[in-house]
């Protein structure tokens, strides 16, 4: 049974992300996002203008006029959305946990995908995969989506982003759009990455906070690893701390960006106190704009 607190945030997600998809991604998704290729629809008269190369040479013989093959795009797809549900993504120090802001940025992401027709599954992983919610249609589907992120009590408290990858080679076959939302605190993923995004399109996006990124003043305090549960005693007001610390955040992103770069893979950052949509929107416009120029 879904506790109250978790449907009251279910239904303001609902209305929240459902108007986003109408208004501000309506169109765009679909022509980010192809679908697997063209299908034979029918055959009609030839009307100049059309490639001969699609003349049904057999359908004309025996009608004794020319004919064409008309091919449709076949646009269902299956969306993937991979959720990192480790002890770091309970944290929230300056706006919302980045759970919540996940299961936002889910819920939008799968509205824009039945939108269009399209199937969307659910895999929840934290050390090790937590749960699997089959691709299927529809609205309803959606929002159970959604309670499974807002509802999980992950067992694990690390991140493994390899498992997650792995169990995807296992359960989708097909290519699918494959969206990663972790904040990437784990090690040794990159031949996990690379696999999947030979088969799939990947697109990797970093949820954080910007309390992680930089050490406020704050004299010394005591600092939980929350995947670990290792605690250790900070002292913040050192200038030479808070920068060590942030050159290690800064070297750690870099290297992120350049394994993506390298797998060529589309990315983005969303932060906690921040808007998600101009991203996500920005990361589509991006897309169409490569797409129009081949």
């Amino acid at each position: 049974m879904i506790p109250r607190e978790i449907i009251k945030k279910l239904r303001k997600i609902e209305i929240h992300t459902a108007r986003l998809a109408n208004d501000q991604l309506a169109g765009s998704y679909h022509s980010v996002f192809k679908g697997r290729g063209m299908a034979f629809s029918e055959v009609r008269q030839y009307q100049p203008g059309d490639d001969v190369r699609f003349i049904d040479w057999n359908v004309s013989a025996r009608m004794n006029e020319t004919f064409v093959k008309v091919f449709t795009e076949e646009r269902e797809m299956t969306v993937m959305l991979l959720v990192d549900l480790s002890k770091s993504q309970g944290f929230g120090a300056l706006a919302a946990p980045k759970t919540e802001t996940v299961a936002e940025v889910a819920a939008l992401l799968a509205f824009s995908a039945i939108k269009n027709n399209d199937r969307v599954g659910l895999v929840l992983f934290s050390d090790r995969v937590e749960r699997f919610v089959p691709p299927k249609k529809g609205k309803g589907h959606v929002m159970r989506v959604v309670a499974e992120i807002l509802n999980a009590s992950p067992e694990g408290r690390g991140t493994n982003l390899s498992c997650a990858l792995d169990m995807l080679g296992h359960v989708s076959k097909r290519r699918a759009v494959v969206f990663l939302l972790s904040d990437f605190i784990a090690d040794d993923y990159e031949r996990a990455l690379r696999l999947v995004s030979a088969r799939h399109d990947l697109i990797p996006i970093q949820i954080a906070d910007r309390r992680e990124e930089e050490l406020p003043d704050l004299g010394w305090v005591l600092a939980e690893d929350l995947e670990t549960g290792e605690i250790i005693e900070v002292d913040t007001s050192s200038a030479a701390v808070r920068e060590s610390y942030a050159r290690n955040v800064a070297r750690q992103r870099a290297m992120r960006q350049q394994l993506f770069a390298r797998l060529k893979l589309d990315h983005l950052t969303i932060h906690t106190d921040r808007s998600y949509v101009k991203p996500i929107t920005d990361l589509f416009r991006l897309r169409q704009k490569r797409a129009r120029h081949g």
